[in-house]
């Protein structure tokens, strides 16, 4: 069962967004916002201090990040406490070399479930490649290769 949804306010063409997703093997009943998450991911890292996002992030949570930076500095930068599980990706390269734009939404899937495990990777791939192909009906080389190679890479390039 999966649920998913924005949060957005009175914000400009691109400001900051947050958006939630639950994922349960029995279905959701809770419609409310997602006030402690196990799993944040943020694609621009520069928004991790003033959008507040390990805000009710359990010391066992997740956080992982689209960034430059090495996990290790990235940490100390945030102060984030060594209990969290930090991960970072430079996903907007990834997108950049693979898709030929920064929209790293895409290789951060792959992060996100080398990092999780709330997938398998190989039928998340053809799930995407089919969805994808649906999409971008004859366009499998300009499009759908190149993003599902973007997936690959950050599932490959992840780092702690």
């Amino acid at each position: 069962y999966i649920q998913a949804f924005p949060e957005y306010g009175p914000e400009r063409m691109g400001a900051p967004v947050a958006a939630f997703n639950r994922l349960s093997d029995k279905p959701i009943r809770t419609h409310a916002g997602v006030k402690s998450p196990r799993i944040v991911v943020v694609l621009d890292a520069s928004l991790i201090e003033p959008a507040r996002v390990t805000d009710g992030l359990p010391e066992d949570g997740i956080l992982l990040v689209n960034s430059t930076d090495e996990p290790a500095a990235l940490r100390a930068r945030v102060k984030l406490p060594a209990s969290i599980q930090l991960y970072v990706v430079d996903a907007s390269k990834i997108a950049m070399e693979t898709v030929g734009k920064n929209v790293p939404n895409t290789p951060m899937l792959g992060a996100l479930v080398k990092v999780t495990g709330v997938l398998e990777f190989e039928p998340m791939m053809k799930a995407i490649e089919h969805k994808l192909g649906e999409k971008f009906r004859g366009g499998k080389e300009k499009f759908v290769a190149p993003n599902l190679v973007s997936i690959r890479r950050a599932y490959a390039e992840v780092r702690c």
